[in-house]
């Protein structure tokens, strides 16, 4: 009898890759207005996971997951450099969405499509098996990965001790997302910068080593 194998996350990602279903069949909403480039990142040995939103305007022009400003501060929050960060042999970049949704009328990122976390979610972590650590990035991600979410986003990342400190496994740390658009946030939220960034980097630090 011939074994059944287990498809890799490498094998899942380039189906992702060909994926067109917010275009050509979506479930929610109008189809999506451009063409899909959908943009993971990983491999079966990764240790940390980067649960995001989806990629933005950058990112659907250069192909590569957070090559803009927010990732700039993502990279400082985790204290690593783009080698380590791009690093898919050790660091998985999973979005909520894999394309950019396009623009709503005010000129900010529309939701991640819901299509993309229903199709393909479960098939990507499914060959992440070495994972460690996933952070969880905004509410999209949170919501996905931990349920409900008491206090919204803030409320969620306050209870960020509690989370990490859970017996589930991969471990679990939500954060905020590293937009210019959540600096008012970060000014009204000190604590995030002066207790769990060091802890972030400790833990990203410790998965990687």
């Amino acid at each position: 009898m011939t074994a059944i194998l287990h498809e890799t996350f490498e094998d899942t990602a380039a189906r992702l890759r060909a994926c067109r279903i917010c275009r050509d069949s979506p479930l929610y909403g109008p189809p999506l207005p451009h063409e899909p480039r959908p943009i993971v990142q990983g491999s079966s040995t990764a240790r940390l996971c980067i649960a995001s939103q989806a990629p933005g305007t950058r990112a659907h022009r250069s192909g590569k997951p957070f090559s803009d400003p927010s990732g700039v501060r993502l990279r400082a929050w985790l204290g690593l450099d783009e080698a380590a960060f791009y690093d898919g042999a050790r660091v998985a970049i999973v979005p909520m969405g894999s394309c950019f949704p396009g623009l709503d009328a005010k000129g900010g990122d529309r939701p991640p499509r819901r299509e993309c976390a229903e199709r393909w979610r479960k098939d990507l972590f499914a060959g992440l098996p070495a994972l460690e650590l996933i952070l969880v990035i905004g509410q999209y991600a949170q919501g996905w990965h931990l349920g409900r979410l008491d206090g919204g986003l803030t409320g969620t990342v306050r209870n960020w001790r509690a989370i990490l400190g859970e017996t589930r496994r991969p471990r679990i740390l939500p954060l905020p997302h590293p937009s210019w658009r959540n600096n008012g946030w970060l000014k009204r939220e000190p604590w995030f910068e002066a207790e769990l960034l060091p802890v972030l980097r400790a833990e990203v630090a410790r998965v990687l080593a």
